[in-house]
This record gives C-alpha cells, sequence and structure tokens, in this order.
C-alpha cells in the first residue's frame, strides 16, 4: 500500500452550467448546452482503511469541481462518481463493473490497495477506460510479474499511476534505514497482501545488497490484532528494527505490542502506514518510521492552492497522504479529455473512452505534487520519496530524494 486555486466559496463550486437535463446527459441553460462527463472514484470509504480512501474521494471531487469552476473543457461539466471498495478485491470488481456500464463515465480515478486493482485492471481496460491510481505502488501493476528478473512488460494499457512503485519506495526506505539511520538488522514482516509482500520483497532485496542483515522473517494476517506470538519472534532476534509491509490498522497494534514487550525498537514502514490515524492506534508510535511517495505537499510551492482549496471546501476529513496525488489522478484524466474534445473540432467524441486513453500519452502538466506525466509503462516520471518519522505523536517528514534504485 502508501499518501491540494481561488478560495472555494459555496457559489465558486457551483457548475459552469446547471439547470434542466437534455436527453443525452448535458444540462443546458440560457441555451448553452454541455455534457456530463463522469470519472468514477474507487476507494475504501467505510472500514479500517477508510481515512485514506475519504481523502481520495474528498480530493477527487475538489479537482473536478475546480475544472468545472474554470471551465476547462468548453461544452463540458465533469462529475465525480464514488464508490466505496471497502479494500476488497471482490467489491472492487463490482464497482469497475458498474463504471463501465455508466457510458457517461471516462475515466476511474483508485483504488487504494494494490490488491483490488488487480481485480479492476482488465475489465477497466477491456472497455477502454482510462484508470489512473494515486496509491497503487505494486511494481507488477504496470511493468509484469517479470519485472524482478528484468523483464518488463505492460499488461495493461489503460493503467496508470502517480505513485511510484514499491521497487523504488521499497529500496528507498532500505537505503535510509542502512545509510541513515545506521540500522544493520531487521526483521522483515509482512501481511501477505499484494502490496505489503512486494514492498517487503523490495525492502529485502536492497537491504542485503548494501550489507544489512535479515534476523528473521514472518508473515500475519491483517486482520489480527494480538500480535504476542510474532512480538516473541522479534524480541529473541537481535533486531535493530521491525521492517513491514502492510498498512497501518495492523502496524499500530503491531508496534505498540513490540514496545510493550521491551523491545524498544522501531518499526518502520511505508506509505500503508503512513497516515494520521497510525499514532492514534499506537501509543508509542514515538520514533518510528514510514516512507510516502513525494515530497510533503505541506512543503511544495506547487501545493498551497490545493490546501488552500481543500480547507476552504468545507471537507470534513483530512487529504491524508494521497490527496495530492490523487487531484493529480483526476486531473490527468480531465487533461486526457480536454486532448480528446479539442482532437475532435470542440466536440466530445462519440468515443470518448478510447479517445480519452490515447489522449493519456500526451498528459504532461504542474500539479500539486510537480511535474505530472508517465513513462511507457503507466508509471510517474516522479520517483519523488520522503522518510518521515513519529515525533510528539504526529509524522514529521526526515528526508526527501529522487530515488532511483
Amino acid at each position: 500500500m502508501l499518501i491540494l486555486t481561488t478560495v472555494l466559496t459555496t457559489g465558486a463550486l457551483t457548475l459552469t452550467a446547471c439547470g434542466s437535463r437534455d436527453d443525452k446527459g448535458g444540462s443546458s441553460s440560457g441555451g448553452e448546452s454541455k455534457t456530463t462527463v463522469v470519472i468514477g472514484v474507487d476507494a475504501p470509504l467505510s472500514g479500517d482503511l477508510s481515512a485514506l480512501g475519504l481523502g481520495i474521494r474528498n480530493s477527487a471531487d475538489l479537482a473536478v469541481k475546480t475544472a468545472n469552476k474554470q471551465n476547462l473543457v468548453p461544452g463540458v461539466t465533469f462529475k465525480a462518481e464514488p464508490l466505496d471498495d471497502q479494500a476488497q478485491p471482490s467489491v472492487g470488481l463490482q464497482n469497475a463493473t458498474k463504471f463501465i456500464s455508466n457510458k457517461a463515465v471516462a475515466g476511474v480515478v483508485g483504488p487504494l490497495n494494490s490488491s483490488v486493482s488487480q481485480s479492476m485492471q482488465k475489465p477497466l481496460n477491456d472497455a477502454k477506460l482510462t484508470q489512473v491510481s494515486p496509491a497503487n505502488t505494486g511494481t507488477e501493476l504496470t511493468q509484469g510479474d517479470g519485472w524482478k528478473t528484468g523483464e518488463k512488460k505492460r499488461p495493461f494499457a489503460s493503467f496508470f499511476r502517480t505513485a511510484t512503485t514499491d521497487q523504488v519506495q521499497g529500496a528507498f526506505a532500505a537505503k535510509y534505514l542502512y545509510t541513515t539511520a545506521k540500522i544493520d538488522k531487521v526483521y522483515l514482516m509482512d501481511d501477505q497482501k499484494t502490496y505489503g509482500a512486494g514492498l517487503a520483497a523490495s525492502f529485502k532485496d536492497q537491504f542485503t545488497k548494501l550489507g544489512g542483515k535479515i534476523v528473521g522473517t514472518d508473515h500475519i494476517n491483517p486482520e489480527d490484532r494480538d500480535f504476542n506470538a510474532v512480538v516473541t519472534k522479534v524480541k529473541t532476534s537481535g533486531a535493530k528494527a521491525l521492517y513491514y509491509g502492510g498498512e497501518y490498522p495492523a502496524a499500530g497494534p503491531l508496534s505498540q505490542q513490540l514496545k510493550d514487550s521491551g523491545t524498544k525498537i522501531p518499526l518502520m514502514g511505508g506509505d500503508g502506514i503512513y497516515s494520521a490515524e497510525f499514532p492514534k492506534l499506537n501509543k508509542k508510535a514515538e520514533g518510528d518510521l514510514a516512507t510516502s511517495v513525494g515530497k510533503p505537499v505541506e512543503q511544495l510551492e506547487s501545493a498551497k492552492k490545493f490546501i488552500a482549496d481543500y480547507k476552504n471546501g468545507g471537507y470534513k476529513e483530512s487529504y491524508e497522504a494521497y490527496g495530492g496525488g490523487t487531484y493529480d489522478a483526476t486531473w490527468s484524466i480531465i487533461e486526457a479529455v480536454k486532448l480528446a474534445v479539442a482532437d475532435n473540432g470542440g466536440k466530445v467524441p462519440d468515443d470518448l473512452r478510447p479517445k480519452t486513453l490515447e489522449a493519456m500519452a500526451k498528459v504532461k502538466f504542474e500539479g500539486v505534487t510537480g511535474p505530472v506525466s508517465y513513462d511507457e509503462f503507466g508509471d510517474t516520471t516522479n520517483t519523488m520519496m520522503t522518510a518521515y518519522q513519529v515525533e510528539g505523536s504526529a509524522w514529521k517528514p526526515k528526508f526527501s530524494e529522487a530515488y532511483k534504485p
């Protein structure tokens, strides 16, 4: 798993054209006719990971409202349609089917979980429906299962992401822990899910290359909350840190139980634990570490307007780790639609889905998180990573780098 334009008042959020719907799903007012183009949003809006999912939903909503306010694509009114995948692949597949059946949907933002994305990629690809995830980091999603042996092959042409891969993230974490934190013995653990297992494998590969030693390995059930059995193994292993590939609902209690056992070593994880919820679940989180994609949006000049607009947009939940990346993912689809409409003489093409997908190769803009563009695999060209540490019950950025393993 990992990860912001003018103040938006109630009036400013009013769609560019409002009024009665025409037969084609557009809207008309004063003789002006617009076509409604829907951007689907898939994320866990309920359950343990809902803090991250609601940040994704809200940030996509803000991007859509901003595009409408700017009348970015004349003749088009954008609409966000969020669906709750409950962090379950089977539900994600159902949501993909719903998006496909809605002919107004031109693209999909999400999901949060790589395992959910694996269930959605093929049907969305078959429908030529562009998918841009702000959070999926599983390397195989864009480079195929053979990426570890250097045989990179893009499995689905419709899948893109604004988050970099676990290959980058795991290696960056290993380098930070070994060279900066000066930790050379690590116990390795993951939750057996696509994201967690991939992240742990990448970390292990780079950590051992640097000279670090993996003193023990284990897998846990991410639904469990009693980790005393594995904590005992970590305690007797001589590890100076525990690296966990997984997400914050299990990582929080795992870390606390580790500290409760008298083992005063940090837990480190990826963007799946980089959430404000992690310190809330762990009264002894002080000193724990995480990596996340990009630089903290609060440090980016390019994110100031996003942060101000989000604050003034009336959203009850935080934009969390993926707010900036979600805004940029949504804006990517909006830009692709803009290109497709421009290439069709200023009219929305009847075959908008394939035209939007075709236009994604040309998408390039300055986004919330910095320059946004995609390589031949659909991966972001932005490999900036940041290491964080819990200080005073909150995550604090410690080091950022454009990392390439």
